[in-house]
């Protein structure tokens, strides 16, 4: 089975490097697909040497947005590129390590899931960002749990796998980080087979470039309701 690991990146230009020597390490078919969201710190020049380059021992396939659009838009953008049998997503920042990603899509492939969630909370080694970070997202995940009928612990984690036509059929439509609250919503609505992994996740500092804050949370809440109501 051919695995696509989708990469939405803004300004990731530090830690593009490492996460993309660190997929090489992954022992799977695979392709990568990069969505530059109108990076503005050379990210997209240096993403384009590297690719015509072959400086890795996969494929890369690199899709530019002209402007900032937001995590979702990127995210639909690479879904609807991707060709692979299962869709895998890495977030271009190094608080989540591909080293994650096979034991990600492994019940996919063996067991026959048709939905797998990295899940920080299932890890005694993560790292929060902060209190409040981590009470917003147990009350989103508490919120998809309720009112969409689910039993995740970490609906807001950027590591998610699918089979490939399930995440395609989606719909997905929201352009920022809200996108988390619509594929966990609208998966758990429609009752797929689906299970979580414990991950490992360090949070970094706002200044290092975090970019989620307090308007995206409420954003996800509307979101969910949105989607339950319109059921």
């Amino acid at each position: 089975m051919k695995l696509s690991i989708l990469i939405p990146s803004y300004n990731e230009l530090k830690t593009l490097p490492e996460i993309l020597s660190k997929i090489s390490l992954i022992n799977l078919e695979k392709e990568i697909i990069i969505i530059d969201d109108g990076s503005t710190d050379g990210t997209f020049d240096w993403l384009s040497k590297a690719v015509k380059g072959n400086a890795y021992p996969y494929k890369i396939r690199l899709f530019r947005h002209e402007r900032n659009k937001g995590k979702g838009s990127a995210l639909i953008t690479g879904i609807k590129e991707a060709q692979g049998d299962i869709i895998a997503i890495q977030d271009a920042d190094l608080e989540y390590d591909p080293k994650h990603i096979e034991p990600l899509v492994k019940p996919i492939i063996e067991d026959d899931f048709d939905v797998v969630y990295g899940s920080r909370r299932l890890s005694k080694k993560s790292e929060t960002y902060n209190v409040v970070y981590l009470w917003g997202n147990q009350f989103l995940t508490t919120m998809n749990n309720v009112l969409c009928g689910s039993k995740m612990t970490d609906s807001y984690t950027c590591y998610k796998a699918f089979k490939a036509p399930i995440i395609k059929n989606l719909n997905l439509s929201s352009p920022g980080f809200e996108i988390e609250a619509e594929i966990s919503a609208k998966i758990s609505l429609a009752k797929y087979k689906f299970t979580e992994v414990p991950v490992v996740y360090t949070s970094r500092r706002r200044e290092e470039g975090k970019k989620i804050n307090y308007k995206d949370a409420i954003k996800g809440v509307l979101k969910i309701l949105e989607i339950r109501l319109g059921k």
